[in-house]
């Protein structure tokens, strides 16, 4: 069995795809820290934009919409995700045109739920997101989301925001999309050192003090809490931060 080893990037993948396609039982992935069986052969895939364009405009023929699918997916944080679009694309080849709605073929099914798992995650955030004002007026918003959505969730704040100056921090990923006001972009940030308003520090200490006192201790309903949002997202929350940290 050969594996094809990516660097994690799309065009990466669609590179792997054009080397492996006709190899029976390949597998693409872009982990690396894999066991591996003795008859595996690891084969290092250099991003090609050549051999990715001529796969990207095969796909785009039979189904003009599987690229946004497979862009979806590849921005997952599921081990599967390469193999799972590889299934997809060749279930589409193989098939002449749109697979989506064949939901009782396995690959489908399995691209569906990770589809599903990154654009859940990028509809939350536009809610659960929590912005702080800096000392230097600009909104700042740290989190660490499960699935790579940065650069799809900015252009909602943006709309949202006008032209307010903000920032938002994938910490996981030392990612970030920062706006000036006017327009926003997308760049490589590393631990940040931020310093919130004197307004910022007044106004989260009444948040907090609100969120104690509406909280009734003898009528617990963290269950449900933990329904509306995962425990994972409570760091970045005011009301949240050390609150519940001895029970998370």
């Amino acid at each position: 069995m050969k594996i094809f080893l990516t660097d994690g990037t799309t065009t990466g993948f669609y590179t792997a795809v054009f080397d492996s396609y006709r190899e029976n039982g390949a597998v693409i992935t872009s982990r690396k820290n894999m066991q591996l069986a003795f008859d595996t052969e690891i084969v290092n895939v250099a991003a090609d934009a050549e051999k990715a364009t001529r796969v990207r405009n095969k796909l785009d023929k039979l189904d003009r919409y599987a690229a946004g699918d497979v862009d979806l997916a590849l921005r997952s944080d599921d081990s599967l995700k390469e193999q799972t679009s590889f299934e997809y694309i060749k279930l589409i080849v193989k098939s002449g045109r749109a697979v989506r709605r064949q939901l009782s073929v396995p690959a489908v099914i399995e691209m569906s739920e990770i589809i599903g798992r990154v654009t859940g995650e990028l509809h939350k955030m536009k809610g659960f997101l929590r912005f702080m004002e800096t000392e230097s007026g600009a909104l700042y918003a740290p989190y660490a989301p499960d699935n790579d959505i940065t650069d799809l969730i900015a252009p909602h704040f943006k709309a949202r925001f006008g032209q307010q100056r903000f920032a938002v921090h994938d910490v996981k990923r030392k990612k970030a999309a920062l706006c000036d006001g006017k327009t926003w972009f997308m760049a490589e940030v590393g631990d940040a050192d931020i310093y919130i308003s004197e307004y910022e520090k007044i106004f989260e200490d009444l948040w907090r003090k609100y969120y104690v006192s509406v909280n009734i201790g003898e009528r617990p309903h963290e269950k449900q809490m933990k329904g509306y949002m995962p425990v994972r997202y409570w760091k970045f929350l005011p009301e949240k931060n050390g609150f519940y940290d001895d029970k998370t």
